[in-house]
């Protein structure tokens, strides 16, 4: 099992790369205005730019290739699970433009040893989870992905999240959690593999 470190913040020149900055920040001045806010008192004069390029870094998965990620494989002796466990994620919820946010679990059986880099396998998941997104579809894309990029004999990925817009509106539930799951090729086929990895991420059965 390997654990990853904290990933490093995306370079600010390429999440803007090929982004209408101007028309994001023409469209938030028109939100200030358009709930009653004053877009030219101090504390906003400088919100659209602000807005525009957070949301420029918050999408940048749309720009970003995830076969790239996972082009470069290498030679290991060994048919074992592989698990990177508790990969950092940030996501836009497409439906309100809300944040969620969790932790992704990534297993794979490697097919004739062929392996790919740790860090690959976190920035795969931050490839799909940077742009909007619902936790089902980005949970299925990763291992879609791997299936498709590394073809490993099977991958399974958890995806567990929290999604603020069930916790600041509609329902204000301050504790929900969700956790999205997909089994591929022999992990979904294998009770006793899955199960093997099941444990192997959260020490019990699910």
């Amino acid at each position: 099992m390997h654990v990853l470190p904290k990933q490093a913040a995306p370079d600010p020149e390429e999440t803007t790369e090929n982004v209408d900055l101007p028309r994001i920040e023409r469209a938030v001045r028109e939100i200030l205005l358009a709930i009653g806010e004053d877009p030219d008192r101090d504390g906003l004069m400088d919100t659209p730019r602000r807005v525009a390029r957070a949301y420029a870094e918050l999408t940048a998965g749309l720009r970003t290739d995830p076969r790239k990620a996972l082009a470069r494989v290498f030679d290991e002796p060994g048919d074992g699970l592989v698990l990177v466990r508790g990969i950092e994620f940030y996501s836009l919820c497409e439906h309100h433009l809300l944040p969620f946010q969790g932790s992704a679990h990534v297993a794979y059986l490697p097919a004739d040893g062929k392996v790919v880099g740790v860090s690959k396998l976190a920035r795969t998941v931050d490839a799909f989870a940077r742009r909007p997104q619902v936790q089902e579809r980005l949970t299925n894309q990763v291992a879609d992905a791997l299936m498709e990029h590394l073809r490993p004999r099977g991958v399974a990925v958890w995806v567990e999240g929290e999604h603020f817009c069930m916790k600041m509106r509609g329902v204000s539930k301050r504790d929900p959690s969700m956790t999205s799951v997909a089994y591929r090729g022999d992990l979904a086929t294998n009770a006793a593999l899955r199960q093997e990895a099941v444990e192997m991420v959260f020490g019990r059965s699910r």
